[in-house]
């Protein structure tokens, strides 16, 4: 395995193709758990872990219905398996962390309808990546999701402190907070060769 491709993978997921900041996939939580630095980190974790699983079951599973030349049966498998992990993560948070487990509310369950993470065996499966390519993938995508979680929640922290008028205050500033985070990573796209 190629080292250079590795890191190639890694870093184009993390930054360079941020799913939340480049493809704007996963905003829901991105907006609603950016309100606390601390929350925010652990959705992060926990979307790392749940994108490490759904790319291992993704890759296992994609390959066993081209065995099968079943290929069609793709999406609704991942869906199965995406909801699976996000369920064991959440029981998980609820017997180790019950403090978190409130903290994240509503949008733990709702890492089940995430689109980052369905896109991620989706990107998996149509770029063909080796098993060892497909877990750099996640981890990398997990990387840069928690990457913006993590920024974005450093900004709103800040900005609880400063003096806003109270016409942007709310969702209209972390809106556009955030299209200022993804002008940013723009920045990034030079890195793609």
């Amino acid at each position: 395995m190629d080292f250079d491709n590795l890191s190639f993978i890694f870093i184009n997921a993390s930054l360079i193709n941020n799913f939340v900041l480049a493809y704007f996939l996963g905003i829901c939580p991105f907006l609603g758990v950016s309100g606390s630095l601390a929350t925010a980190t652990r959705m992060g974790f926990a979307v790392i872990f749940v994108m490490l699983v759904s790319s291992t079951c993704a890759y296992g599973i994609h390959s066993l219905l081209l065995m099968l030349h079943a290929p069609y049966l793709e999406l609704i498998s991942f869906i199965v398996v995406i909801a699976s992990a996000v369920q064991l993560v959440e029981m998980f948070i609820k017997k180790f962390s019950p403090a978190l487990f409130r903290a994240l509310g509503i949008f733990l369950p709702l890492i089940t309808t995430n689109c980052a993470i369905l896109a991620l065996a989706l990107f998996q499966t149509a770029k063909g990546y080796s098993f060892i390519e497909c877990l750099v993938f996640a981890l990398g995508a997990g990387v840069g999701f928690t990457i913006a979680l993590v920024l974005m929640a450093g900004i709103r922290e800040k900005l609880d402190l400063a003096e806003i008028p109270d016409t942007v205050k709310g969702t209209a500033l972390a809106i556009m907070v955030a299209g200022i985070l993804s002008l940013t990573f723009m920045g990034f796209a030079g890195l793609g060769g």
